[in-house]
């Protein structure tokens, strides 16, 4: 079984946290969500209380397929400060491991120097944080090698759904998109 870890600051943005963990869980992923903080309770940007599956420093990273982050602020300044979160990122890049991030959060990857030569997008207006990346601002969720980024919360369910198509294959992603009856317009 596929496991995923999903990082909550707060100041996240719930649809793109929520949604994400949401789609996951449909499609029989295990789906941890990870605060940075002092508290498994995180506050998310529209004032959304959160509990936390559990806290950082009890995540097991050696068994995660995936890391996600979902943007939001003050979240994404956050995590672009965790150093351990920061450290994890760059193992698992370096390691071919699969990453994600959606609306500002690409930019915690520009920060590291992880989109060197790699196609992303983001939220518009942080483009310029992408560094080393070829900036892509027609494609709602931009796949290059194991680096998947998004835009915004409008687009949570299709970078969910890309998600879970790499993870566990297509005809899931399918299978929770007519369960959820997303159409894309």
């Amino acid at each position: 079984m596929s496991r995923v870890l999903l990082f909550l600051a707060d100041g996240f943005e719930e649809v793109e946290a929520l949604t994400v963990v949401d789609l996951l869980r449909r499609a029989d992923i295990d789906i941890k969500t990870v605060s940075i903080s002092d508290s498994k309770t995180v506050i998310g940007r529209s004032r959304i209380t959160v509990e936390a599956d559990m806290m950082q420093k009890d995540a097991s990273f050696d068994d995660a397929e995936m890391l996600v982050l979902p943007g939001g602020q003050p979240g994404t300044t956050y995590l672009s400060r965790d150093r351990h979160l920061a450290k994890e990122l760059k193992k698992f890049n370096e390691a071919g491991k699969k990453i994600a991030a959606i609306c500002a959060a690409p930019t915690v990857f520009g920060g590291l120097g992880l989109l060197e030569k790699k196609r992303a997008t983001c939220y518009p207006g942080c483009e310029s944080m992408l560094t080393g990346a070829q900036v892509v601002l027609d494609e709602e969720v931009v796949v290059d090698g194991n680096i998947t980024t998004s835009r915004g919360a409008g687009t949570a369910i299709p970078f969910a759904l890309s998600l879970i198509g790499q993870l566990v294959g297509q005809d899931m992603a399918d299978q929770v998109k007519r369960g959820i009856v997303f159409r894309e317009v």
